[in-house]
């Protein structure tokens, strides 16, 4: 066990001003953001990620770079905001952090060499109270490249791929040795879950091809020592694929899994699914189209929305089959009083044409960097772009209760991850995300609509000053501990002084919850 190499940066504390308020200020909708923390910095390199540690409160941390060697910052806040520590952890040149995970009083960083030359992992184990921090150094076997981290209290759970093959390594905390889990594939498929559960045991899920070349998805159960216990890949019937998928286990070990489904083995879906796969294995699939659902079009304009639900009634009066193309992700599979909640985001990428004078400058693979985005067969991919989340209610058997939807506007990123948030209220669903340092907020009952879209700027709780910028796109909300939530990044302040604005950079992270008693 080492100690990490306090600073309590001092002189950055009381001088350049980290600051904390513990405000309450109104806003034009009924989110509120009760408290916040600042850190001065002098650019965008200098972003935290934070890591949520529930009622534990909140891990920040940046790699720095060194022409030896690089350091881990790390800094400890508790739920008010009140820091505990500040440390800096010595780390391998050329290393870059590749998971962080917060489990039981520890938050867990896991590092990979970056050119993938070399096969073993680094995974730090640091105690969230003390700041004393464990070492392990981790047998790869391949050079993989990780997408997936969990953690439970026997192991540490690596998930990632292999020359497109998914692969999984389960490393013992007690035996200091990692293995690869039995059960996997020896052929290409995509790695969409691992799902740890509170007595150890977890479940990885893979979306890749049956005996029949249908894709389906594969559920392998696992006990706490990463034994296989059952392998079970769910019939998609005829003339369906089964794309992506998420899986929950209910009270009575029954296991859901929701995700989309498609006619063609693409990364387009037709509609959602509900299985439902009892503790014997007996297995129900439920199909959703899209274009069944109330609610899936109405991000639209009214105009648009009402010509593709005449267009939908008239085809099913001529007993035509309804087919609507989305590129969806299912995110979240929760409890929700006597029912379960599903959330999703549909998306599309954007590509952007190109001189073809700029060919001249492709790398041999056939694409480069450009302006954020890479440059392929002439055209420039210009990010993903969301469209609307959507929330469907259903019961424990998988049989649809109702749907509801949210429009997102404007957000565009390179990678694909969850921006519209949950938060349950008891009479109520709040579904919220972070853009241009605004929270968009909407109250929803069932398939009602309580509230349209409010939008709330990101406080800075002094009346005098102006964010200007949202840090190139890098600010999130994220969940943290029961109702709140935390949304964090980089503004641009201007304050009015004697002699004009004065400008500054801050990292920020606002305290965010939607009251339970709000009417």
């Amino acid at each position: 066990m080492s100690f990490i190499s306090i600073r309590w940066l001092l002189i950055k504390i009381f001088v350049g001003g980290i600051l904390f308020l513990a405000l309450i200020v109104p806003s034009r909708g009924q989110v509120q953001q009760t408290s916040r923390f600042e850190i001065p910095i002098n650019d965008r390199s200098e972003f935290f990620n934070i890591i949520s540690s529930s009622d534990n409160g909140l891990f920040m941390q940046r790699q720095l770079s060194g022409p030896q060697g690089d350091q881990l910052h790390l800094i400890k806040l508790d739920t008010a905001f009140s820091q505990q520590w500040s440390g800096f952890i010595d780390i391998e040149k050329n290393y870059r952090v590749f998971g962080r995970q917060a489990f039981n009083n520890r938050l867990y960083i896991l590092l990979r060499y970056n050119d993938y030359s070399r096969n073993d992992l680094i995974l730090l184990a640091i105690d969230a109270t003390t700041g004393t921090f464990t070492r392990y150094q981790i047998r790869g076997y391949i050079p993989f490249a990780p997408t997936d981290f969990q953690v439970t209290d026997e192991a540490a759970i690596i998930g990632g791929y292999f020359n497109r093959i998914p692969f999984v390594l389960y490393y013992s905390f007690s035996q200091l040795r990692s293995k690869v889990l039995p059960g996997l594939f020896t052929e290409a498929g995509e790695l969409t879950q691992i799902n740890t559960h509170d007595d150890g045991s977890f479940d990885v899920l893979i979306s890749a091809r049956n005996l029949a070349r249908q894709r389906t998805i594969w559920i392998k159960n696992y006990d706490p020592e990463g034994n296989l216990l059952r392998n079970l890949a769910l019939d998609p019937g005829e003339n369906r694929h089964l794309i992506f998928g998420r899986s929950l286990k209910t009270d009575g070990d029954k296991q859901i899994v929701a995700g989309v489904y498609g006619s063609r083995s693409t990364e387009y879906s037709r509609g959602l699914f509900i299985a439902t796969i009892d503790p014997s294995g007996l297995e129900q699939i439920r199909y959703y189209n899209f274009g069944d659902l109330k609610n899936f079009f109405h991000y639209m304009k009214a105009n648009r929305e009402r010509r593709i639900k005449n267009r939908i009634e008239r085809k099913k009066i001529k007993g035509k089959k309804i087919r609507f193309n989305y590129r969806f992700l299912v995110h979240e599979l929760v409890p929700y009083n006597d029912q379960f909640v599903l959330l999703g985001e549909a998306f599309y990428p954007k590509y952007v044409s190109t001189d073809r004078t700029m060919t001249r400058f492709l790398s041999p693979y056939g694409f480069m960097p450009y302006g954020g985005g890479l440059i392929q067969d002439g055209r420039i991919f210009d990010g993903y772009y969301y469209t609307h989340a959507v929330v469907m209610g259903f019961d424990e058997d998988g049989n649809l209760l109702w749907d509801n939807s949210f429009e997102i506007n404007d957000v565009r990123t390179f990678t694909l991850e969850q921006y519209v948030k949950l938060e349950i209220l008891p009479d109520r669903l709040a579904l919220m995300y972070l853009y241009a340092n605004s929270i968009r907020t909407k109250i929803i009952k069932d398939d009602l609509v309580l509230e349209g879209k409010t939008i709330d700027p990101i406080a800075t709780f002094q009346q005098d000053r102006i964010a200007k910028s949202d840090g190139g796109g890098r600010n999130k909300l994220e969940y943290w501990y029961d109702n709140y939530l935390y949304a964090y990044g980089i503004q641009d302040i201007l304050s009015p002084t004697a002699q004009g604005l004065m400008r500054r950079r801050v990292f920020f992270i606002n305290k965010v919850h939607y009251p339970q008693n709000a009417d």
